[in-house]
């Protein structure tokens, strides 16, 4: 079922794949969550797999993929409760990628009844230093305002898609779509508190995937967080980049499922 979802002076579109048949309607929902590189069509290539055993929702950030740009100030985490309201959802397993993942975590700190489980892929956090370099920021900046977005999806096919070959369509394609959105977002997003610093306050069964050909600060980011995260299981992604969903989706679909196992 594709809904368009109400939100804070805006909309989002939504996604309810509804319980597979003989599973009952009482298990917990698997809620994804994309990252900033892609919008929630990242799942695609995985989704088969998780709704034939789970009831999954996923839905676009405000600006991404089949969702209207914002209008008005927004938090990815408030936009996050305002859907699981919407499905009727009082408490679920995460699977969160990249910025996916920093909303599932600032979730589960601010209202732990919520979080049954977390699944993070490459995951960002907020509070943490800017993984990026300042040299990658500032040449991304300069694109930006010489409007090369097309340089930029170069720029950052050569940091974190370094998995890919020739011209690696399905990244391009991604990367083409969300890099004009980053800048019609910006402007309102609203950041959510930090987290960074309160990863030891979860209680909840997490399993953090690290992709080993990232750029060597979101790497060192993620570790840190396996460590502060209490009882994290590590995984390491061999022969995956900042896009582990198109890299290795078999591994992907173990970590989520591994996640939802251990949810409680």
């Amino acid at each position: 079922m594709d809904v368009m979802v109400s939100v804070k002076d805006g909309e989002v579109w939504a996604q309810d794949s509804g319980a597979p048949d003989g599973t009952g309607g009482d298990a917990l929902p698997l809620v994804l969550l994309h990252p900033g590189v892609g919008d929630s069509r990242i799942w695609d290539g995985i989704l088969p797999r998780l709704t034939e055993r789970h009831r999954v929702i996923r839905f676009d950030a405000r600006g991404y993929g089949r969702s209207p740009a914002p209008t008005a100030s927004f938090s990815l985490v408030e936009d996050l409760i305002a859907v699981l309201d919407h499905f009727g959802v009082a408490r679920a397993v995460l699977a969160g990628s990249s910025m996916g993942g920093a909303t599932a975590i600032s979730l589960a700190l601010r209202d732990p009844a919520r979080v049954a489980g977390l699944a993070l892929v490459v995951p960002t956090v907020t509070g943490a230093d800017e993984p990026l370099t300042p040299e990658f920021m500032a040449e991304v900046g300069r694109l930006g305002q010489a409007g090369d977005m097309e340089g930029i999806v170069s720029l950052l096919k050569s940091a974190s898609a370094t998995m890919g070959t020739g011209d690696d369509p399905e990244v391009t394609a991604y990367l083409r779509a969300v890099v004009p959105v980053w800048f019609a977002v910006v402007p309102h997003q609203v950041p959510d508190p930090p987290a960074y610093d309160r990863l030891g306050e979860l209680d909840v069964p997490c399993v953090l995937a690290v992709a080993e050909h990232d750029q060597p600060g979101v790497i060192r980011v993620c570790e840190t967080m396996a460590e502060r995260i209490p009882g994290c299981r590590l995984v390491r992604l061999a022969h995956s980049d900042h896009f582990p969903t198109v890299r290795e989706p078999d591994a992907v679909v173990d970590v989520i499922l591994d996640a939802y196992a251990a949810a409680r």
